[in-house]
């Protein structure tokens, strides 16, 4: 860390810290030299022993300082003053928009396009010059005081590579492109990508794609659809919507081409924000036959011919003939004009050759048409009917339409699943079974689907459900000494549904509650009752002695949020807010209102705030964590009864330290794509490896490469430091 007063290069005196990072801290310094202020970015010490992350760095952040745009923060230096590598750039004033839309919650349509339009004229500058971002996410997007918006850290996550296995993926999972998370090759349309996904955030506030680990994230990102944003934003116009869509498709071949038609789609949803304009390509565009009309033909035929492009040999010929010799003899002369005659005529003949085969085809093709037009006539299969066949009849261009247009989500709770498949069919939406529940539906119809009715989406999404396993009879259980928290959790997994009441209890002949706060008191209907799941349970939780207005508030600050409920029995109205803080463990009390000893009314509401660990407020947690062990005893069958058969595919690269690594304890984890679906496997769980790592893995039988992801652990949570492509061989 820098000491304010020191001076860089004998030209950046540093004024102070104003932030930090993953890689680097910057700081705020005046330069010297031409009187301005200017934002320094220090590579932190982890990074300096790294010979080739510095070359890459260098290199990189030279090529970014070429880069001068109104809505990139420009760099004017980058250097190393005895050890310290450091990058001049630009000092901007303001937030990054991560920041500003966690104060906002979510942004207005016309400031989220805005802020969109400024980013990718900024990126299209970078592409125009062969620069890829690679890491576009809020957190490198600021927004100066007078309302600029500029990208920064260009070049850095193509710098940031370590010398381990291969590159290393840099950049913020939840806003990565599926070829990014694989490891593989990436290109301004993963800019693109990246784009779409931060554009949903501004829009709805969350991110399409969450998860607790990074790979959990990163399987999402290839295998899942996300939520259309206008479930979360209902007042998000159709253009928009379609063109987050079109940024954010999985196949890069479906996505914008360039950010030029980003930014005039853009522009055209201000003006017409509900018009269909945005034009989605199809998977099998080129792999559709065209039917060409007889004008067509002619035009085609009678079209003068482009001059093919000219062949390695054709161009070696164009030299000889102008590349003369005046001291060459008449003879030698001689012999290369009869050469270049010789080749003139195997030209002229080849292109007869070709001119007759084409015209074969082509008379060939004519006569193919004419006879199954014939025929199918003959047959009554062509023009045998009066009625028009208005789904042959339809333009192309109304058919591509069509099918990526837009659907509306129905209703398929309480239908049988045959019946559903037929409805979801001939609306163009897939379903999936995910498993069963148990529900007050009937037992074999579905009972829930994870996409509401009405929604729209694009045509061929997948629509999952869970179909019932019934109502299912229910004992409540005996919950005397438990803490209401517990018992709902309870009641809960057994199906039920619970609602809390909280009453102050009887006390005992010497003043003190029969039932201290926090605890159970009693429940309606009784410990001992059968219920069916789905009914709802009455959970009275004590509130000790009543004290009427004034009751002295607890401490609570440091102990687990469910502690500090049980804690807090008294108090009948308990806000919960959630404060990303990653020095305190999550869902530790951080603070509480009123503070802890005073007196307060325990009917009036008393707020504590729980941390949330590294994570932003708001995300979901889910069931990743069993769907991967899932995956990995599918994937530990596979691969045992594949050495039964004498088949085991093994990686054993070697595995350097990476970068930024801290020496604590290491996750492992591989992906790879088993049959068409992404599996996980945790190779290494919370062990400390001694680097270079020798790898020794079985893979999936047949399953030749993989992404290994990298995760060390820093504050209880796991941070991911890189992912990286493996190879697998069988065995012998």
């Amino acid at each position: 860390m820098l000491k304010t007063g020191m001076i860089i290069a004998e030209r950046y005196e540093i004024l102070g810290k104003i932030g930090t990072g993953g890689m680097a801290d910057v700081y705020k310094a005046k330069d010297h030299k031409l009187n301005r202020y200017v934002a320094v970015k220090v590579l932190k010490p982890e990074f300096r022993e790294d010979t080739t992350f510095i070359r890459k760095f260098r290199s990189e952040a030279q090529a970014a300082a070429g880069l001068t745009h109104p809505n990139i923060v420009n760099v004017f230096d980058v250097g190393d003053d005895e050890g310290v590598y450091y990058i001049v750039m630009e000092l901007i004033e303001g937030i990054t928009l991560k920041e500003y839309i966690t104060k906002k919650g979510r942004l207005s349509i016309k400031e989220a396009t805005s802020i969109a339009i400024q980013v990718s004229m900024g990126l299209e500058a970078a592409h125009s010059h062969g620069i890829v971002h690679r890491d576009v996410k809020p957190q490198n997007i600021i927004i100066s005081t007078d309302g600029k918006v500029k990208v920064t850290d260009f070049g850095i996550a193509r710098a940031a590579s370590s010398n381990t296995i291969s590159s290393n993926v840099m950049g913020s999972v939840h806003y990565s492109s599926p070829e990014q998370v694989r490891g593989g090759y990436s290109d301004e349309k993963s800019d693109i990508y990246s784009l779409g996904i931060t554009l949903y955030e501004m829009v709805t506030g969350k991110v399409p794609f969450d998860g607790d680990t990074t790979v959990a994230i990163a399987i999402k990102h290839l295998q899942e659809e996300m939520v259309p944003p206008s479930v979360f934003a209902p007042e998000l116009p159709y253009s928009l919507e379609q063109i987050i869509f079109k940024c954010t498709q999985k196949s890069v071949d479906r996505r914008y081409v360039r950010m030029e038609e980003v930014i005039a789609d853009l522009k055209h949803s201000l003006i017409d924000p509900q018009g269909d304009f945005v034009k989605h390509s199809s998977l099998d565009n080129d792999a559709k036959t065209v039917v060409i009309s007889d004008e067509e033909l002619g035009e085609i035929k009678h079209s003068p011919k482009q001059p093919a492009k000219p062949k390695v040999e054709d161009l070696e010929e164009e030299v000889y003939d102008t590349d003369y010799d005046d001291s060459d003899d008449d003879e030698s002369y001689k012999r290369r004009k009869q050469k270049q005659t010789k080749n003139k005529r195997r030209k002229k003949n080849r292109s007869a050759g070709r001119a007759l085969t084409i015209a074969a085809l082509v008379a060939g093709a004519i006569l193919l048409i004419v006879l199954i037009i014939f025929i199918g006539r003959a047959s009554g299969l062509i023009g045998g009917s009066s009625e028009p066949d208005t789904e042959q009849n339809q333009p192309q261009d109304e058919q591509n339409t069509e099918d990526d247009s837009m659907v509306v989500v129905p209703n398929i709770v309480g239908k049988t699943e045959e019946e559903a498949r037929t409805i979801t069919n001939e609306m163009h939406i897939g379903i999936q079974p995910m498993g069963e529940e148990a529900s007050v539906q009937e037992k074999g119809r579905i009972s829930s689907q994870d996409i509401p009715e009405g929604t729209k989406v694009q045509a061929y999404s997948t629509l999952k459900y869970y179909v019932s396993k019934g109502a299912q009879e229910v004992t409540i259980p005996e919950l005397d000494g438990r803490t209401g928290v517990e018992a709902q959790q309870m009641l809960e997994d057994m199906g039920l549904n619970v609602t809390v009441q909280k009453e102050y209890s009887e006390l005992d002949e010497e003043g003190y509650p029969i039932v201290d706060p926090g605890y159970v008191y009693y429940t309606t209907p009784e410990s001992g009752t059968t219920a069916k799941s789905g009914d709802t349970v009455t959970l009275v939780v004590s509130r000790g002695v009543y004290y009427e207005d004034s009751a002295e508030v607890p401490s609570v600050v440091g102990m687990t949020k469910n502690d500090a409920l049980t804690t807090l029995g008294k108090f009948i109205d308990i806000n919960i807010v959630e404060e990303r803080n990653p020095d305190v463990a999550v869902d530790e009390v951080i603070s509480q209102d009123p503070e802890a000893y005073s007196y307060a009314d325990p009917d009036l509401p008393i707020t504590i705030t729980v941390s949330t660990g590294n994570q932003e407020p708001g995300a979901a947690g889910n069931t990743e964590e069993a769907e991967n062990a899932q995956n990995t005893q599918a994937q530990n069958t596979d691969t045992n009864a594949a050495a039964a058969a004498g088949e085991i595919w093994k990686c054993t690269q070697r595995l350097n330290t990476p970068t930024g690594y801290q020496g604590g304890l290491v996750r492992l984890e591989l992906v790879q794509d088993v049959n068409g679906q992404p599996t996980a496997t945790r190779v290494v769980d919370g062990q400390q490896l001694q680097f270079p790592y020798q790898l020794d893995i079985t893979g999936a039988p047949g399953v030749s490469e993989g992404t290994l992801y990298l995760s060390e652990q820093r504050d209880g949570q796991y941070e991911e430091l890189g992912h990286y492509p493996v190879q697998f061989e069988k065995a012998e």
